[in-house]
């Protein structure tokens, strides 16, 4: 007598989907790039305390460097969107979308106008000092350097001024920045009816910056 049947059905497998691709990390790490790159953009000045070759000749070339190697990686994702999806164009809208700010957005003028009018009270009174005589040049091999030090707030780069008393009052001159070939930028303020342009700074060049930012205040760059 024949025993029972055995089923020899084969059981469904079910065959798992591929795993779609993720471009999360290349989003995060185009955003990374592009928020560093505008920070330096936009605090360049603040780092005026730093060495200026650091600055200008490693910090600066890097960040260019690092930020043109992310869009030209960005761009080559671009070829795996009929592939892989439309997402992969988002690393490459985040290095245009910081391109674009770093070429029409006025960066470091937002930066420069929160310094000025952060800092504004404090150069107001240093300039009083300097006009009642309490604060005069102490450093032996700059006739026109007054070093404040650590003491008080900060007002300038390295917390020095430069100042030039003539006869119609003292031009007083907080530097933002301290560049190669003694090129410098920084807040300048004249006296009543001063002219900018008559600062010693100036005798042998005109400004190449010239920005009125308040009464008697203004933004100068040799």
């Amino acid at each position: 007598m024949a025993g029972p049947a055995t089923d020899i059905t084969t059981p469904d497998v079910t065959t798992p989907a591929p795993a779609s691709a993720s471009v999360r990390a290349g989003v995060l790490a185009a955003a990374t790039v592009s928020l560093v790159t505008l920070a330096i953009a936009t605090f360049e000045l603040s780092m005026a305390d730093w060495p200026s070759g650091f600055v200008l000749l490693v910090i600066l070339p890097l960040a260019s460097l690092l930020f043109f190697g992310c869009c030209l990686w960005s761009a080559s994702q671009l070829l795996r969107i009929r592939k892989d999806g439309a997402k992969f164009a988002l690393p490459f809208l985040i290095c245009a979308l910081t391109l674009a700010a770093l070429v029409y957005a006025p960066l470091q003028q937002i930066y420069l106008q929160h310094d000025f009018w952060a800092r504004r009270a404090d150069r107001e009174k240093i300039v009083a000092r300097v006009e009642n005589g309490e604060l005069f040049p102490n450093v032996s091999t700059n006739k026109n350097l007054i070093a404040l030090g650590d003491g008080g707030p900060r007002v300038s780069a390295g917390n020095d001024v430069v100042i030039d008393d003539r006869d119609e009052g003292a031009y007083v001159l907080f530097p933002t920045s301290r560049g190669l070939k003694h090129y410098f930028t920084g807040f300048l303020r004249v006296p009543p009816g001063g002219d900018p342009k008559k600062f010693f700074e100036f005798d042998d060049k005109p400004p190449t910056r010239l920005v009125p930012y308040d009464k008697d205040w203004w933004f100068v760059a040799n």
